[in-house]
């Protein structure tokens, strides 16, 4: 994979010993290499870059534990040991984690990374201030708005999965070793004025020769991710408090963050820089790793080969090796099973993002319908055959075009109702559905009859266009539908597992057979009938079910063992409890 390179040695003498505040305290002032000279060079500031990024990549941060565990359980996602329901990676997604959680609760694990990540572009951002001479240097103001972003993304994930969280905007000092959690608020008024800060420092893609790649930030990134937060910002949370409110703060009111999200959307959308692809050619293009600007992908969080767990994870799921991986993996997570069965069957979207299948022996065989798979990540679209045991190398698709696209919709039908809306939403479904306009047309007439309609298709397809990219929770939160949708859910599950309502008439199997390494499965789809799965003479069949005998509790009823609005954030762990000198607790965040 071809990969941004960057001067390990610079990082490493940048952020040498930042593991705990009493190293930070110990360190010298300035690194190996004076901070003026460091800091006033672009190729040695470049290093304070990849500084950041080793904290994303270190094994228990977002490679080995947040990007599998943060996000699920929820109306389109689920972690695939859905069936235990004890264990501390079930705990982390049914809504029952304890701040001693097994998984988590360790000095090095994501939380700490993410402040060594923070701490580290803090340090960069001072320096850079001080001697970059930004005002005139490009080069350097596009390391400096780089810095800024990063450091809103790492925040970003802060704030979704732990709430209120400590604020650090400034290098540790020794009066601000310890420090309690913050109203997230001021979090959000921070990052946001970043991000203003930095749109206006970074080019957008492909004008500089940094921006061409997309494991590097552009404007585009910027203006979507402040978007986001700006969404984020003005929508619904579990406070400290234990309510589940909006921001009172007025610099936060919901209509102001549309405003700034309808205008950044659109400055990204008429700035012509990025464009939709195919659907599935978009994930074909992002797993190819030909980090190529200005399409699809707008920013990748960069693993090298040998490290990163996305598919390992979150991809189709080889169950042995085979002539496209060395490894056995994928599927830890999965689209809940209710989902497929959402998607209209001409949605292109469907067949890419749920997938009833494993490879076994090098070709395709049925899984199980309390199993399946994400289809975007996979060992057969790499451009290369993944030798690691334990990483698989491909990156992490942070933020797509149609993100941007879909929350301009959003705000813009909030702002000025759904016929302003509507070229934007449509953008999106006529991607879905390049072979039925007829559809298209249909559907834009009824979700334009009023905003709440509008709104309720925004929610839906938010659904459609980003499961197994870990936006449904945050913007399930943010909605204040969390639970209620959870529910909705459940009982969907329920019927399904009992062929019950809308499943009424799905058959019991699924009948199959293979041509080459393609399987081709009937059964899935609705009218498919056990009468006419015998009559195709498929030379093989299988029980198609939700639930086993062996279950210990009833699938649909792991996906939340209490009410998911009383723990929509995790505790924060107990090590970092302990050691935070009496400031931090986990109070009003009702845990069980």
């Amino acid at each position: 994979m071809k990969k941004v390179i960057y001067s390990s040695l610079i990082a490493l003498s940048l952020t040498a010993g930042i593991t705990s505040c009493d190293d930070i305290l110990d360190a010298p002032t300035k690194s190996s290499m004076d901070e003026s000279v460091i800091f006033s060079t672009p190729a040695l500031a470049e290093g304070a870059i990849a500084g950041v990024i080793q904290s994303f990549c270190e094994t228990n941060s977002y490679r080995g534990r947040f990007l599998v565990h943060y996000g699920t359980n929820n109306d389109c996602e689920v972690t695939n040991s859905l069936r235990t329901t004890t264990g501390d990676a079930a705990t982390l997604a049914n809504y029952m984690t304890t701040p001693g959680n097994g998984q988590m609760n360790t000095e090095n694990n994501a939380y700490a990374k993410f402040y060594e990540g923070i701490e580290r572009a803090n340090l960069a951002i001072r320096g850079i201030r001080t001697y970059g001479n930004v005002e005139s240097n490009k080069e350097m103001a596009q390391i400096l708005g780089e810095m800024l972003t990063l450091r809103a993304v790492v925040y970003s994930d802060l704030l979704k999965a732990w709430g209120d969280v400590p604020a650090r905007f400034e290098p540790i000092s020794t009066e601000t070793v310890y420090v309690p959690r913050a109203d997230r608020d001021v979090i959000y008024k921070q990052l946001l004025a970043d991000l203003e800060e930095a749109a206006e420092l970074v080019e957008w893609p492909n004008a500089t020769a940094t921006t061409k790649s997309t494991e590097r930030v552009n404007k585009a990134f910027v203006k979507g991710l402040r978007s986001r937060l700006a969404l984020a910002a003005g929508g619904y949370g579990q406070r400290m408090d234990g309510t589940i409110r909006k921001s009172t703060d007025p610099e936060l009111a919901s209509d102001k963050m549309y405003e700034i999200v309808k205008k950044e959307c659109l400055e990204v959308i008429n700035s012509g820089t990025c464009q939709l692809l195919g659907f599935e050619e978009a994930f074909k293009e992002f797993c190819g790793e030909k980090l190529t600007a200005g399409l699809e992908t707008l920013w990748e969080i960069p693993f090298s080969d040998g490290r990163g767990r996305v598919i390992f994870d979150l991809g189709l799921q080889h169950t042995n090796t085979d002539k496209y991986t060395g490894q056995a993996r994928g599927g830890n997570n999965g689209p809940n099973p209710a989902l497929f069965y959402d998607y209209d069957k001409d949605d292109v979207r469907r067949d890419v993002t749920c997938i009833p299948y494993v490879w076994t022996d090098g070709i395709q065989v049925p899984g199980n319908l309390n199993k399946w798979c994400f289809g975007k990540y996979r060992y057969e679209w790499l451009p290369r055959v993944v030798t690691s045991t334990n990483d698989d190398g491909l990156n992490w698709l942070y933020m797509r075009y149609s993100d941007v696209i879909l929350m301009a919709a959003e705000a813009i039908n909030e702002l000025d109702g759904p016929a302003a809306a509507a070229p934007y939403l449509k953008m999106v479904r006529e991607r879905a559905f390049p072979n039925s306009s007829a559809k298209v047309s249909s559907f834009m007439t009824a979700v334009t009859a009023s905003k709440e309609a509008f709104f309720n298709a925004i929610v839906d397809e938010r659904a459609f266009e980003f499961t197994g990219e870990k936006l449904r929770k945050g913007d399930l939160i943010r909605w204040n539908l969390l639970g209620s949708k959870i529910k909705e859910s459940q009982e969907k599950l329920k019927q399904l597992a009992n062929r019950e309502g809308k499943y009424a008439n799905l058959p019991s199997k699924i009948y199959y057979k293979n041509e080459g390494e393609e399987v081709i499965i009937y059964g899935l789809e609705f009218g498919d009938t056990d009468e006419k799965g015998v009559s195709l003479g498929y030379t093989s069949s299988k029980n198609w079910n939700l639930l086993s005998d062996s279950d210990a509790v009833p699938y649909y009823n792991c996906l939340a063992l209490r009410d998911p609005d009383l723990q929509q954030y995790w505790p924060i762990w107990q090590t970092f409890v302990d050691s935070s000198n009496g400031l931090i607790t986990n109070d009003g965040y009702n845990q069980p």
